[in-house]
């Protein structure tokens, strides 16, 4: 069950629970509920009416609930990359974890001014991140906050060569599409990446980062692996087993392309 209809998030991980569990004999079915408390409801009722053996709630932001109260439920849930019940089992991935991949990947590269531009304050996700390459790169680096979007990557891009002064040399990104935008505004200046400012992403959202010029070095949620941890918990929730209730951090890992230097495509 997912609020995330555009599918970025929740298609990885239900391609993982569909692998975990299909040598189990057990069919995944999505249901969409947009964030219509109303239609998650009808959800609910519908799944119970069919006596599934579990569910799985996904969403699109680790710190919001879906619109739909699964507590008290007679079967298992497992919350996925969704914020979870008081006392449930739940999976995300590690963003402060992901965010030290990156910023220590730049430093490794030999670049000694790193920036972070990332989205906004209200979201847990840029905070934990922004934390994460700040313990890395110096308290004092700068981190901007605005959208998820090529849009903010791009003027944040224009504020800080307009400014003058001195300007990063590595810049690592809060998602895939702020860094878009950092490498199209950076190729407008005649700044070159990886040779004069080396530029990571966040999320491998592949369509995105194989079509950046250069193709994009970013973190991978790890959200196959997730859903794949998701389906075997609530497999073994539904068979009876102890799982300790409680939220669980995944490990992220760095897909490294062009775009920061080093050569050669590596994990």
């Amino acid at each position: 069950m997912t609020n995330d209809t555009y599918g970025r998030f929740t298609l990885p991980v239900m391609a993982g629970v569909s692998e975990a569990l299909v040598d189990h004999g057990v069919s995944v079915f999505l249901c969409a509920i947009e964030d219509d408390p109303a239609l998650g409801k009808i959800h609910v009722d519908a799944m119970l009416d069919k006596q599934v053996d579990g569910i799985i709630a996904t969403g699109k932001r680790v710190d919001r609930s879906l619109p739909v109260d699964l507590a008290g439920l007679p079967v298992p849930v497992v919350y996925a990359f969704t914020k979870g019940e008081p006392g449930s089992v739940t999976l995300t991935s590690d963003d402060g974890h992901g965010a030290r991949l990156a910023a220590e990947r730049l430093k490794k590269m030999g670049r000694t001014r790193l920036l972070h531009i990332t989205g906004p304050l209200e979201f847990t996700s840029a905070v934990e991140r922004a934390e994460a390459f700040r313990a890395v790169a110096g308290g004092g680096a700068p981190v901007l906050h605005g959208v998820w979007s090529e849009a903010w990557g791009h003027e944040a891009i224009g504020r800080i060569w307009n400014a003058g002064g001195e300007r990063p040399d590595g810049i690592f990104c809060g998602n895939d599409q702020i860094a878009r935008g950092v490498v199209d505004a950076l190729r407008e200046r005649g700044v070159r990446v990886p040779e004069d400012v080396s530029v990571i992403g966040f999320d491998n959202w592949e369509i995105m980062a194989a079509q950046t010029r250069p193709p994009l070095t970013t973190v991978d949620m790890n959200l196959k692996e997730l859903g794949r941890e998701a389906g075997l918990m609530v497999l073994a929730l539904a068979e009876g087993r102890t799982i300790e209730p409680g939220l669980r951090k995944l490990p992220c890992r760095l897909v490294v392309r062009d775009s920061c230097g080093g050569g050669g495509r590596q994990n």
